[in-house]
């Protein structure tokens, strides 16, 4: 993505406010997404990044400010209004979120049969190029249990783009993977949003995924977006706090 162009945002977060009992999560935070980009939402455990992310699908709506999805305010809808949205924004959940009892094929076809008139010939032949996509060709048969946790966490991504999503949010894709599946994982959010110019909104702490993946990074800090810029420019910020996180260095 060339960032010089100016891109359409996709997300707007309006001066959000949430906290849950007395513990207060965001406190007028605002962040934009643009259509196309990969943008990576840093900051330190529990604080409430992907509190973020599920108030873009309505998993959790603000106690004020605003939500706006593709020019709409999406911040107070009632549950059936989301469903259209869900549709065009997936959520890869950090377990990966596979139905245990299904093979890894019907996992795959479970949004399809849902959601879509395909022909179960069609959807077995999505099914396959999904899996190709994810390097797990030949896998349709086996239960999740059967996988690594970095293969199933491969066959949620493939559930995730299969209903070709216009954004994808990425709940720690990397955590707990070994350098192989780490490698695959990034290499297929980079593909995506190549080939298919996919959204994708990445909550880690894996800093070097990070910044191979990312085009700008955003830290969540005491409730607000403290920093939102390229990575080159939050490589070489001046901002300590970011600077320590970036280091591993103690936060305030």
């Amino acid at each position: 993505m060339n960032q010089t162009q100016k891109k359409e945002n996709i997300i707007e977060v309006k001066n959000l406010h949430k906290k849950f009992g007395e513990n207060i999560v965001y406190d007028g935070a605002n962040l934009t997404i643009q259509k196309g980009e990969v943008i990576t939402i840093i900051g330190g455990s529990g604080i409430g990044k992907s509190v973020m992310l599920k108030h873009f699908i309505g998993l959790i709506q603000p106690d004020e400010g605003e939500v706006i999805f593709d020019g709409h305010n999406i911040s107070h809808l009632k549950e059936e209004e989301y469903v259209p949205i869900r549709k065009r924004i997936a959520m890869l959940f950090q377990s990966g979120a596979l139905f245990d009892s299904l093979t890894v094929g019907e996992n795959l076809a479970y949004p399809l049969r849902e959601h879509t008139t395909l022909t179960e010939e069609e959807i077995q032949k999505r099914v396959t190029e999904e899996l190709e996509v994810v390097g797990l060709s030949g896998k349709q048969n086996l239960m999740p249990s059967d996988l690594s946790g970095g293969m199933r966490k491969r066959v949620g991504l493939a559930r995730a783009t299969i209903l070709e999503p216009e954004m994808i949010l990425f709940d720690e894709p990397t955590t707990g993977l070994d350098p192989y599946n780490t490698r695959k994982i990034n290499e297929i959010i980079i593909d995506l949003n190549k080939r298919k110019n996919i959204t994708c909104v990445i909550v880690t702490h894996d800093m070097e995924s990070a910044f191979e993946v990312t085009h700008r990074i955003a830290m969540v800090h005491k409730g607000k977006i403290i920093i939102e810029d390229t990575k080159e420019n939050i490589r070489n910020t001046d901002n300590e706090i970011v600077k320590g996180f970036i280091t591993g260095e103690q936060l305030d």
